[in-house]
């Protein structure tokens, strides 16, 4: 079950904290707002405004109210919605294969799902990623602006991409795929030029053998689809996630580093602990 509280600490290597030399950081986050593009399957991102200046003068129910000569207020808000929206991270209870909806470790919904979410495998065993950073870079490796919509991305691009850039990956890495799609972002016509391009199964095979700590892209599901296999939608998320463990990153906003030729960074990426939720929202950091 997911913890409650203070997390237990955890070690983070200072040599890769002192790898940076320009003191300069990207953001890789999209940002989030009222009803933003949001995969289907998702609910919207709803922002509300809970309370307000007038309407606590006027409810008078607040006792923090009641002697009041400087006229104080608040405003206080309302989010609801997925932790899939925008630039997120997969816990491993987001994916379920086979009759008893096995999530990773052999859980099982008819076992380890209550109504407040699962019992285990959610965003709040999901630990920070402050490591090394690779961006794997497609549509630059190809001499092209971004990879076209539902184009696979197999192990011989990724391949291509990594010796292009001279970048080593080393056990333990994030390593983040561009397809190009996040440079149209918000404009939902015109992501559709490069929409659903992705990882395959066999470059998803290429990721898995380099053990990262967590594989991201620019994309809202990491993989190509239609996937071209039969039977099996989303065989990356269920390859990487549900049997490998290996959480997913999506829709990181990865322009600035393509533009500035940045393949490899210290990433610092914070998942917020949410007992029972199978994802998580965070704001990706790239620091070199």
């Amino acid at each position: 079950m997911g913890q409650v509280g203070r997390s237990e600490a955890f070690g983070v290597s200072l040599e890769l904290l002192r790898a940076p030399s320009l003191g300069r950081a990207y953001d890789l986050s999209s940002g989030w707002w009222h009803k933003m593009p949001m995969w289907d399957g998702h609910a919207q991102l709803q922002v509300m405004t809970y309370r307000t200046p007038q309407g606590e003068v006027n409810q008078r129910d607040l006792d923090l109210m009641e002697e009041n000569d400087v006229q104080y207020g608040f405003i206080s808000d309302l989010v609801m919605g997925s932790t899939h929206a925008g630039t997120h991270i997969d816990a491993l209870a987001h994916v379920t294969v086979g009759p008893d909806q096995q999530w990773h470790g052999g859980h099982s919904a008819r076992t380890d799902l209550g109504d407040f979410g699962p019992l285990n495998g959610d965003a709040a065993e999901l630990k920070p990623l402050i490591t090394r950073g690779v961006l794997l870079d497609l549509p630059a490796s190809q001499g092209i602006e971004h990879l076209p919509a539902s184009t696979p991305a197999h192990a011989r691009e990724l391949e291509a991409a990594r010796a292009a850039q001279g970048t080593e990956i080393h056990p333990g890495s994030v390593i983040l795929v561009r397809t190009g799609m996040m440079q149209f972002w918000p404009d939902v016509e015109a992501m559709g030029r490069a929409e659903h391009a992705g990882v395959s199964l066999d470059g998803a095979e290429w990721l898995i053998e380099r053990s990262p700590l967590a594989v991201g892209a620019d994309t809202e599901s990491v993989e190509v689809w239609p996937s071209g296999i039969p039977g099996d939608p989303e065989p990356v998320h269920r390859r990487m996630i549900q049997e490998e463990g290996i959480p997913l990153i999506e829709f990181a906003y990865l322009e600035e580093l393509a533009r500035d030729r940045v393949y490899e960074f210290l990433f610092i990426c914070i998942p917020l602990p949410i007992r029972g939720a199978t994802g998580s929202l965070v704001r990706p950091l790239a620091i070199v």
